[in-house]
């Protein structure tokens, strides 16, 4: 799939030897340093004490396929754990506050918007047929790094507790689609999935 860095990203590279504005390549095409490694090729935390702060926002997806009688179960509010939607709506949110716990490089955020919203999709409503529940993950924070991981967290572990309140009837559930599909502010300014 190719990205698209959008026009209020600055037309220069970043210290970090990235392309950042008027690009429209597929990743293998873009030459970017990996700012995780040190020159050594040791691995680091990103300094970003003198990064400017600034509003940024980043929107991630999931999707987790099931069978459409366990779609119904969820929509009817009759699992067996309870309501599904309700919990993985406040686990999303409360993995994206764990993300730097989870992922051993990131900065601790102090998040200032998660939003997790769940739709149900029944037959006919993809091109591919499938069932399940698209999760959509909106994270805000005002500060001098980005927030997607935390947006990816969210939507992978509100997938990730779907499956467990359901897996009693419905082992064959798949979760993918885990992407991020919007980001603002910072240096690089606006991404988003074309």
């Amino acid at each position: 799939m190719r990205e698209t860095v959008g026009e209020t990203a600055s037309a220069a590279a970043g210290a970090d030897g990235c392309a950042k504005a008027g690009v429209d390549k597929a990743p293998e095409e873009t030459a970017c340093a990996l700012t995780h490694l040190d020159e050594k090729g040791a691995a680091h935390m990103v300094d970003v004490g003198t990064k400017q702060s600034t509003a940024r926002v980043a929107v991630a997806e999931g999707f987790i396929a099931m069978a459409p009688t366990t779609l119904a179960m969820i929509v009817e509010g009759t699992a067996p754990k309870g309501d599904v939607l309700a919990v993985a709506r406040v686990a999303g949110i409360m993995a994206s506050k764990q993300t730097s716990a989870l992922i051993p490089l990131c900065h601790p955020l102090n998040i200032t918007r998660a939003a997790v919203e769940l739709t149900p999709v029944s037959a006919g409503e993809r091109a591919d047929g499938r069932v399940g529940i698209r999760v959509e993950a909106t994270l805000g924070v005002r500060g001098q790094t980005g927030i997607e991981m935390e947006a990816l967290t969210a939507a992978s572990i509100a997938c990730l507790t779907i499956y467990d309140m359901c897996k009693a009837v419905d082992r064959g559930m798949e979760i993918g689609e885990v992407r991020l599909l919007h980001k603002s502010g910072g240096a690089s300014g606006l991404w988003e999935r074309s």
